[in-house]
């Protein structure tokens, strides 16, 4: 169908990208419309999923519809969320991999990639649809409650989450961390290692540094007997169950059709991430009206979504001044690492790395108590433009 508007696409629907598809909407003129393009039929609330791959009866929350993501935004009625994957970038237009109103191509006249990065199942679903991610999660569940020894590789937010939620829901059964740096959480201060450190020996959690677990080609066993699990150091260890919470992956392989200036002007080959100025536009000169906002940013910033939604605003400013003809001067934000972590079903920690511009040397430390079992997951789905009625509201 075609379209006298102008198209603005933001690739990729989860925090950062939604942030920045609604600031968008709020700001452009109605020569433009904004293309949300995300393959999940449901938004995937990923804070939720460590939590609900321990604990049953909560799984089906985590996935949202897309339905209310436009309406509270006036005149939202020419903007749109496209249930399709982006296979390729071209500077003028993207290719599906299938159909939108007849053409698997979109032209646009700007571009922002907020793919973020790929996570390792439970903290991230390779499935596109609900039902089915339900089901894994469910599958998880049971898995873990059938093994009396879990071993957990990574000591990031993820694995410290999962580590806390499993000892306290399964004081029985025996947990042990595994991480390859000295430290857990090493993109924070050494405080917060402590006080996650401080809870594990609450907990009765096992802690083992400076080494990584050897997967094997085809994986770790699920059937639920005892086998042996291989360390780097050369140590061996037994568990009945092993999941992986090892970091994250660039999604940037939809990038790969465009022709840099240079070798290296459009991902940084140290880490996979899309190479950006101040404004957020892509560093490459060729391509003045392409963004890149959140994870896939090549900022130097750790990765998560608070940081990406101020960059979300900084987008939709610097597009919006290029609408009305003028050169972006909006720099993104620098701020420093912070995040809230869940330490069990209560017990919740809002943690700040020091500001240093501003001569802070200590971090900012806030103990909560006040957790609940499903994350507070309501405030979600009103976030997200989706008004819960009753309990079936959650399955749509």
């Amino acid at each position: 169908m075609a379209s006298s508007l102008k198209n603005i696409i933001v690739v990729g629907g989860s925090y950062v990208g939604k942030a920045t598809a609604q600031e968008l909407a709020r700001l452009v003129p109605e020569t433009h419309r904004v293309l949300l393009v995300e393959p999940h039929t449901h938004f995937h609330h990923l804070f939720a999923f460590p939590r609900f791959a321990v604990v049953a009866g909560q799984e089906h929350k985590a996935f949202i519809p897309y339905s209310g993501i436009f309406p509270s935004i006036p005149n939202s009625v020419r903007h749109a969320v496209v249930q399709a994957r982006v296979l390729s970038v071209q500077p003028r237009q993207v290719k599906l991999d299938r159909e939108w109103h007849g053409s698997r191509q979109i032209p646009f006249e700007y571009l922002v990639v907020a793919t973020g990065t790929r996570l390792a199942q439970p903290a991230g679903m390779k499935h596109d649809d609900k039902l089915s991610s339900v089901a894994y999660l469910q599958k998880h569940q049971s898995d873990v409650k059938r093994a009396k020894s879990i071993l957990i590789a990574g000591g990031g937010a993820v694995g410290v989450q999962m580590a806390t939620d499993l000892k306290e829901h399964y004081p029985d059964k025996e947990v042990t961390v595994v991480q390859s740096r000295n430290q857990l959480m090493p993109g924070f201060h050494s405080q917060l290692h402590e006080l996650i450190k401080e809870r594990f020996d609450e907990l009765g959690i096992r802690l083992v540094t400076g080494a990584r677990l050897v997967v094997p080609s085809a994986g770790f066993p699920t059937d639920g007997g005892a086998f042996n699990v291989e360390l780097s150091n050369g140590v061996g260890m037994s568990a009945e169950f092993v999941i992986l919470a090892t970091g994250q992956s660039p999604n940037n392989s939809l990038l790969d059709s465009l022709e840099p200036t240079t070798a290296e002007s459009i991902i940084n080959p140290a880490n996979g991430f899309i190479r950006i100025k101040e404004t957020m536009q892509f560093q490459d000169p060729q391509y003045k009206n392409l963004y890149a906002v959140g994870d896939i940013a090549d900022t130097g910033l750790r990765k998560a979504a608070r940081p990406g939604s101020a960059q979300a605003a900084v987008v939709a400013k610097n597009i919006q001044t290029m609408i009305e003809g003028q050169d972006p001067q909006e720099p993104y934000p620098r701020m420093p690492a912070a995040i809230h972590l869940t330490l069990g079903m209560q017990y919740n920690v809002i943690f700040r790395n020091p500001n240093e511009a501003e001569g802070q040397t200590e971090p900012t430390i806030f103990k909560k108590f006040d957790g609940q079992e499903d994350m507070n997951i309501e405030g979600m789905w009103e976030r997200l433009g989706v008004a819960i009625e009753n309990s079936a509201n959650y399955h749509l």
